[in-house]
């Protein structure tokens, strides 16, 4: 099959990419001719690559002009180049398949809307970004012949906000590098960790891996990080976002000695290994690749509702999913149950991501594109 991907920028970086790296290499290997459509990429052999021009000058331009402008070279080379599948991992309106990694933006705005001020709710309204993005999850939505969620709680969105028949919707959970996160990093890597960070050996780590703290659920730990009455606990925060305002929510709390901020990092899978316990307050995630990779490296998990990958979790097996967004008595509790079981539900944890190897997703995302296909 001559096949087409999407995707704004591509490189071996970052969850989503990994994800299509690993599909388009199991792709090249079967025999399968390769384009990519971007704006900017990492080059490989086997692939060819199409520059997709945009304006960088603000998301809505961004997103607006790629969509146009990948869907007017689609058009030129469909005169002259056939392809039997195009994939899209980006909200554009010219693919046969779309992968709802970033789960449904009316969801969002709606979850947003219930503790913004409210001017904030009514940018929504009025905000160019926000009307264009609702504007094309309408049209992709509706025209794109078969949709990709990573969780029954996204295709249920997708399902609520834009009456998408189910038929329509596949699901693929996410999948997980199981021999790179493995509980066997401990071994080597913990020690170095923690002696590099002055953390002794006795204290548990929890640790927060996200880009976007507000998002994620930042303040929500610091509130309950602060409610536990226990003297050997400490915060690693990873992932990029404003240090200076959630350095200074700890300092009200009295708990700056116990939140360590560490910006991005590279090799993400020795923080795993230092932790004891991965704690993920997100106020929205389709299906967070840090939930999967923790629990493969045999962290026990506490995440939201409001996170897809909260399907995988169930209460005191493999750690904890809380109910209330912004409840930090809610989820001090939770943290305080599972540092008294961590062994048991950090074992049960690998166990369930066991069955959930990226070789599954990519294996399960190629029968899809097979399927569609055989039925064109």
């Amino acid at each position: 099959m001559r096949l087409a991907f999407i995707k704004k920028r591509f490189s071996i970086h970052g969850g989503a990419e990994r994800y299509l790296q690993t599909l388009i290499n199991h792709l090249k290997k079967e025999g399968h001719e390769i384009h990519v459509f971007a704006n900017t990429w990492t080059e490989e052999d086997g692939i060819i690559f199409h520059k997709v021009n945009l304006l960088p000058l603000s998301s809505f331009l961004s997103n607006l002009t790629f969509n146009i402008n990948v869907n007017s070279k689609l058009q030129t080379l469909r005169s002259k180049v056939k392809f039997d599948c195009v994939i899209s991992f980006e909200r554009t309106t010219c693919q046969d398949i779309y992968r709802a990694g970033e789960g449904c933006h009316a969801e969002w705005l709606d979850i947003r809307a219930k503790t913004a001020p409210f001017y904030k709710r009514l940018s929504f309204k009025i905000n160019p970004l926000h009307i264009s993005l609702l504007n094309m999850e309408k049209k992709l939505f509706h025209d794109t012949k078969l949709i990709i969620a990573n969780s029954k709680m996204v295709k249920e969105q997708i399902i609520r906000h834009y009456a998408v028949p189910e038929e329509r919707i596949n699901i693929i959970y996410n999948g997980v590098d199981l021999r790179r996160f493995n509980p066997e990093n401990k071994d080597n890597r913990r020690k170095d960790i923690r002696d590099s960070l002055n953390i002794s050996g006795d204290i548990k780590v929890l640790l927060f891996v996200g880009s976007g703290f507000e998002r994620k659920g930042l303040q929500t730990l610091i509130d309950a990080v602060s409610l536990i009455k226990r003297d050997d606990i400490m915060v690693l925060v990873v992932g990029k976002g404003d240090i200076k305002k959630y350095r200074a929510a700890a300092f009200r709390h009295g708990i700056s000695d116990k939140i360590v901020f560490l910006g991005t990092q590279k090799g993400i899978e020795k923080f795993y290994a230092a932790a004891d316990l991965f704690v993920l307050p997100t106020l929205y995630d389709p299906f967070s690749n840090a939930v999967l990779e923790a629990m493969a490296s045999g962290l026990p998990v506490i995440t939201t509702k409001n996170n897809g990958a909260a399907e995988l979790i169930e209460d005191g097996h493999e750690g904890f999913v809380t109910q209330g967004l912004f409840n930090g008595q809610e989820l001090s509790d939770k943290i305080n149950r599972s540092l008294d079981n961590l062994r048991a539900m950090g074992e049960n944890a690998r166990e369930k991501a066991e069955a959930f190897p990226i070789e599954r997703a990519v294996k399960e995302f190629v029968e899809v594109i097979e399927l569609l296909f055989k039925l064109k």
